[in-house]
């Protein structure tokens, strides 16, 4: 069920009606919830239900098992039991058909001929998302930061949780659990705050993901064909399209949980705004982040020891990040890219310089900083084509490309004409982002002390919602 459907537009009213005027406390609510999420899941594929139901399951008894086990070797087999069931679903799914294809252009390489056993495997969607949100609650029990539920519904509920099961928040056991044992009231004010939220998000999803989906298709798919200066527009478009896509999501998924009386953390915070690549990984799908930050860079040992040590740390995270994305070398080449970009911030021991908001209390930035963002921003740009290309090769060819003196010609390819709408909405979107890059989302308090304002910038995003909502695409992360 996407959220920019009409299916969600029914399907949302009725759970939060039944949610708070007929099911009136916790236990009856965290029912309701969790149906309700079955259902929304089911809904591309009543199959995959079983996978998420077994993964609950399994971590529902292995959390119960380890707060009761006596002795740490049995402790550390069912944390291993754990990593292995979901770990080991995750990579079936997603990773089996790529492993057997390279294992077999292997032996091709030095001369023999190998015949992979190649299965027609469906993707789960969500898999990648909920397999990380079970194992943290895994990890947390096993590393005594917090007690394993006895509520198995509570539990169901909090991994299946609809706004964000297939793409996100990746939320720990630590934040979100608590809030499916508790009693929640409604709050007006909590509830406003998260419409306006969602209606931010579908703007960012239908007007500019969908719109510039439209022209990064069309480009990508003719690079061969097209000039450099088309190129750079094609990447542009990518640029603005995954971030209006899963921030989108994100917005939606929060504004979605506050209607509910949950609060799920910030995945996103304003990245283009970043004046170095260290900020901008702080600030994009953070849920990702710290979570390999906390399972998986810590534990390797993070920035304590050796300049190679801890080069070799950051090159794991972000070669396993860019393999999370996806069973595809372009995803593992982004990764090593952006850790290349990392590394001169590590080696300089630059890489927390910019914790605060850029032009913080300004309306502008320094000039200093508008170079920091434009350098940033252009080193993102260019990883987002491996991102974004069907391969290796694809990825290449549209970089030579791009520097080539074609890039001095005017961009053409069909359908350029149609292009003007969405690169004004675009920059209209960067502006009110820009103003509101200092609270939770960019419409959370724009024009709050002046009602005609608000409500006149309320009602021309809704306006363009209307008009200039492109064609209906798929959130790009279902696939992750």
């Amino acid at each position: 069920m996407l959220f920019n459907s009409i299916d969600f537009a029914i399907f949302l009213p009725i759970v939060f009606i039944l949610y708070w005027f007929v099911f009136k406390n916790k236990h009856q609510q965290n029912i309701l919830i969790a149906i309700a999420s079955y259902v929304f899941y089911g809904w591309w594929d009543w199959r995959f239900l079983i996978l998420i139901l077994f993964s609950t399951i399994v971590d529902y008894l292995i959390g119960i098992t380890l707060n009761k086990a006596d002795t740490q070797r049995n402790r550390k087999l069912l944390l291993l039991s754990s990593l292995v069931i979901n770990l080991g679903l995750l990579g079936f799914f997603k990773y089996f058909n790529f492993f057997i294809d390279n294992f077999t252009n292997a032996f091709s390489f030095f001369g023999y001929h190998f015949d992979g056993w190649m299965l027609n495997i469906i993707l789960p969607v969500g898999i990648s998302f909920y397999t990380f949100q079970t194992l943290s609650y895994t990890l947390d029990v096993y590393r005594n930061k917090i007690k394993p539920t006895k509520h198995f519904i509570s539990f169901a509920a909090f991994v299946s949780f609809f706004p964000q099961l297939v793409a996100g928040p990746i939320e720990r056991a630590s934040h979100l659990l608590p809030q499916f044992e508790t009693e929640r009231k409604f709050k007006y004010d909590l509830a406003v705050n998260g419409l306006r939220q969602i209606l931010w998000g579908l703007f960012k999803k239908v007007v500019i993901a969908d719109n510039c989906a439209r022209f990064a298709n069309i480009i990508f798919s003719q690079s061969d064909n097209l000039n450099g200066s088309t190129l750079i527009l094609g990447a542009l478009f990518f640029t603005f399209q995954i971030y209006g896509d899963f921030s989108g999501y994100s917005d939606i998924a929060i504004g979605t949980s506050r209607l509910f009386g949950f609060d799920l953390m910030k995945n996103f915070n304003f990245p283009y705004f970043s004046r170095d690549m260290a900020e901008f990984w702080r600030r994009w799908h953070i849920s990702l982040s710290t979570w390999f930050r906390d399972y998986l860079y810590i534990p390797l040992g993070g920035s304590i020891g050796s300049l190679a040590f801890k080069i070799k740390n950051i090159f794991i995270i972000f070669i396993v990040s860019g393999f999370w994305h996806g069973a595809n070398w372009t995803f593992i080449f982004w990764g090593a890219l952006n850790a290349l970009y990392f590394l001169p911030l590590l080696v300089l021991n630059k890489n927390r310089d910019n914790l605060n908001t850029v032009a913080q209390n300004s309306y502008f930035p320094t000039f200093r900083e508008l170079i920091s963002i434009s350098v940033t921003f252009a080193l993102t740009v260019f990883a987002w084509i491996f991102f974004r290309a069907d391969n290796l090769t694809h990825a290449f060819s549209y970089i030579d490309g791009i520097f080539s003196f074609s890039i001095f010609q005017i961009p053409n390819f069909s359908g350029i004409g149609l292009i003007i709408p969405t690169i004004i909405l675009t920059v209209i979107f960067m502006i009110i982002e820009w103003i509101g890059r200092e609270d939770e989302f960019a419409i959370e308090k724009v024009c709050s002390e002046n009602k005609i304002l608000r409500y006149g910038l309320f009602y021309f995003i809704i306006v363009t919602i209307i008009l200039f909502k492109g064609p209906q695409q798929d959130f790009i992360y279902f696939q992750f």
